[in-house]
């Protein structure tokens, strides 16, 4: 499923210089001067996708694009800061990647984030709905598990709701299961794809090993081990920076991924796959993480979870309280605010 038809990851800045077609995208970057919106801007300006980038953050954004605009690539950069010209920035925009809100800090967890960030995902994709309505959202912003319900909710509310559009962004489970297993089986990291469904935080997290592309096998032990690492590798991350940030580098490069997957599929590129966290009808969960064909319609098929084994089975059944729980929350704050 999954495996057979997705495409390797290749590094993008070898991308920049390909000879392939080149479209004329707009995408806007909401967060733009945060950790991970300066190195996923600097992505962008190296796409030869995107012909138009427009960067918004409550702070620096104006240094951050003219810094960009020196870059002798053709993605035009603009730069606007303050809530008064959030709407200038989103005008014309195919694309919308979110990254806005704080950083998780040692000890916490991602609903931690949640009173905090809540509110700056609602009001970004309130502006979304005025102004763009019907751009590809692309949810960054912790905990995802909430706040893909919380542009969901706005976007109804607006009357402009539209599920193929909305993904939360969780290629960096992806990218970092690719990594781990090739570092396990010494492998060829660009050979390696593997689902990762459910959720987008700890035990909602479900690595789909069974399913890896070459197929790989582990004795149980170093499998749930391997399982409960993927799980839990954002922690590493902010653990080892000892309260300098999250993972910034690491999801800037996934989302990069993620959005060029999406560019291509939206100028009418087939077999474009990636595992987003969408609405679904997978399970009993409204919202789920699963690989989704993307067209230029956004999700043009969800591709479903697959079969899995025992042990994955038992990781989906202990994902979906905290999942249930975590899509009411974001619900909720919406229907109160």
């Amino acid at each position: 499923m999954f495996s057979r038809l997705a495409r390797p990851s290749t590094c993008l800045l070898k991308r920049a210089f390909s000879t392939s077609k080149q479209s004329n995208a707009n995408v806007a970057v909401l967060g733009a001067s945060g950790g991970i919106g300066q190195p996923l801007s600097l992505l962008m300006k190296l796409s030869p996708l995107v012909s138009r980038l427009t960067l918004y953050d409550i702070a620096h954004t104006p240094g951050v694009a003219a810094d960009l605009s020196h870059i002798s690539t053709r993605a035009q950069v603009s730069g606007y800061m303050g809530p008064e010209q959030l709407n200038d920035c989103l005008k014309g925009a195919e694309v919308v990647i979110i990254p806005a809100g704080v950083p998780r800090k040692p000890g916490m967890t991602r609903d931690d984030l949640f009173n905090t960030n809540a509110s700056i995902v609602r009001d970004l994709v309130s502006a979304c709905a005025d102004v763009c309505p019907n751009a590809m959202i692309c949810v960054i912003t912790n905990p995802v598990n909430s706040t893909v319900p919380i542009a969901s909710e706005v976007m109804k509310k607006k009357g402009v709701y539209d599920p193929r559009r909305i993904f939360g962004v969780t290629t960096l489970d992806s990218v970092r299961s690719k990594t781990f297993i090739a570092e396990a089986k010494d492998l060829n990291v660009n050979n390696v794809n593997m689902p990762i469904i459910g959720g987008h935080s700890g035990v909602t997290i479900v690595p789909l090993i069974s399913q890896c592309t070459p197929t790989v096998s582990f004795p149980q032990e170093v499998r749930e081990k391997l399982s409960v690492r993927i799980q839990n590798a954002g922690t590493e991350v902010v653990e080892a920076k000892a309260g300098a940030g999250s993972a910034t580098l690491s999801m800037a490069h996934a989302a990069a991924e993620f959005a060029e997957s999406l560019l291509d599929a939206l100028k009418g590129a087939e077999g474009k796959i990636e595992c987003a966290y969408v609405h679904s009808e997978e399970t009993e969960a409204k919202y789920f993480a699963t690989p989704v064909l993307l067209g230029k319609n956004g999700v043009e098929r969800n591709l479903g979870i697959g079969k899995l084994n025992e042990y994955e089975k038992k990781l989906v059944d202990a994902a979906m309280p905290e999942l249930l729980a975590n899509i009411k929350k974001g619900e909720e704050f919406v229907a109160k605010s």
